[in-house]
C-alpha cells in the first residue's frame, strides 16, 4: 500500500505544479487584417516571437493575420472590448469616429517619410490621451508606402477618373472618389483581388505594398507614383489586459513595441522600392503623373484639409500648429 501511495502523491504534486505552471503563462490574441506575407504582418510575428523570447514565453501572442480573427473595421472595437487583447488598424478607418485619426489620410499632407514621421510625433499625444479614454493603449505605429493611384486605362487627369468604380477603405479615400467625380466602393484589403476580378472596383489608391500582395498586376495596368501621403497601421492592447500584467513583462512588451516601430519603418522605406519593382516586373506600368493630374489632386487635397479643419475643430487646429512647428 505504502509503495502505491507514494506515486499517487508524487503525480498529485506534479499535476498541482503544472496547473500553476498554465496559470502563470498568459495568452493574447493579437487581430491583423493584412496577409501573412505583408510586412506589417512579418514585422507584428516578430513583435510577439521577441516578447516570447523575453519573458521566456510567460506571455505568449498569437497573430491571427488576414483578417481570420477579426474584419478590419471590427478590430478596433474588438480590443476596446477586450475580445482580443491586441489588434492592429489604420488609422485613417476610423476618421468619421474622431477627425484626428484621419490626419494621416489626407492627401498632400505629409507626403514623405520625414513628414510622415512628423505628423505622427504631433498626433501622438492626442492620440494616446484618446485610445486611454477608450480603455486602450497604443504600442506602436508604422506608416506605408506612399499611396499611389491604380487603373486600368491611362490617366492625363482628374476627369478621366469620373465615373469609375473606385474602390475606398477609408472616409478620406471615399472624398477623394466623390471629389474627382468616380464612384466609390467599400473594399477592405482582404476582398480586394476577387472585388478586382469580378469588376466591382476599376481603380484604387493604395500602396506599392498592397498592389503587390493583392496582385494588382493581374487586373490593372497602370500604377501612378503620386505619393499622396503615408497612412500608419497602429498596434492597440487592452489597457485592463496591459495593466495585468507584471512590470517585467510590460517592460518588454513596450521594448518590443519600441523595436518594432524602428524596424517597421526601415520596412516600408524598403517596401516602397522594392515593390515598385516587382510591379514593373509584372508588367504594370509605373508612371509619373502628369502636372494636370498633379494640380488637380493638388486641389481635392486643399478642399478635404478645408473639409478636416472644420470638422476636427480645436484639436484639429492645434494638430496642424504642432505638425507646422516640427
Amino acid at each position: 500500500m505504502k509503495r502505491r501511495f507514494f506515486p499517487l502523491a508524487a503525480s498529485a504534486l506534479l499535476l498541482a505544479l503544472s496547473g500553476t505552471a498554465v496559470v502563470a503563462q498568459t495568452k493574447w490574441d493579437l487581430a491583423a487584417a493584412y496577409p501573412a506575407t505583408n510586412f506589417h504582418s512579418v514585422n507584428l510575428q516578430q513583435f510577439a516571437d521577441d516578447i516570447d523570447k523575453t519573458t521566456a514565453g510567460k506571455l505568449k501572442i498569437t497573430v491571427h493575420a488576414n483578417a481570420s480573427l477579426f474584419k478590419a473595421p471590427e478590430i478596433k472595437r474588438a480590443v476596446q472590448g477586450g475580445q482580443a487583447q491586441a489588434g492592429e488598424i489604420i488609422f485613417a478607418n476610423f476618421q468619421n469616429e474622431w477627425q484626428i485619426y484621419g490626419a494621416d489620410g489626407l492627401p498632400f499632407l505629409a507626403d514623405s517619410y520625414d513628414e510622415s514621421t512628423k505628423l505622427y510625433q504631433a498626433q501622438k499625444p492626442l492620440i494616446e490621451k484618446k485610445l486611454a479614454e477608450q480603455g486602450m493603449r497604443l504600442l506602436y505605429a508604422v506608416a506605408w508606402p506612399p499611396q499611389g493611384i491604380y487603373t486600368k486605362k491611362p490617366l492625363t487627369s482628374a476627369a478621366d477618373l469620373k465615373g469609375v468604380k473606385w474602390r475606398a477603405y477609408s472616409p478620406s479615400t471615399s472624398r477623394i472618389a466623390e471629389l474627382v467625380g468616380a464612384q466609390p466602393v467599400t473594399v477592405q484589403a482582404a476582398e480586394l483581388s476577387q472585388a478586382l476580378a469580378t469588376g466591382v472596383v476599376e481603380a484604387t489608391m493604395t500602396s506599392g505594398a498592397t498592389g503587390v500582395d493583392s496582385k494588382l498586376y493581374e487586373h490593372l495596368k497602370y500604377y501612378y507614383d503620386t505619393q499622396a501621403w503615408l497612412p500608419k497601421n497602429a498596434v492597440l492592447v487592452n489597457k485592463e489586459a496591459f495593466d495585468k500584467l507584471d512590470k517585467p513583462t510590460q517592460d518588454a512588451v513596450l521594448k518590443a513595441a519600441a523595436d518594432a516601430e524602428a524596424r517597421g519603418l526601415a520596412a516600408s522605406k524598403k517596401v516602397n522600392v522594392d515593390t515598385l519593382e516587382k510591379l514593373k516586373a509584372n508588367g504594370m506600368q509605373v508612371v509619373t503623373p502628369s502636372p494636370q493630374l498633379k494640380a488637380d489632386l493638388k486641389k481635392v487635397g486643399d478642399t478635404m484639409l478645408k473639409e478636416w479643419l472644420e470638422k476636427a475643430g480645436s484639436e484639429g487646429k492645434a494638430l496642424m500648429d504642432a505638425f507646422g512647428k516640427s
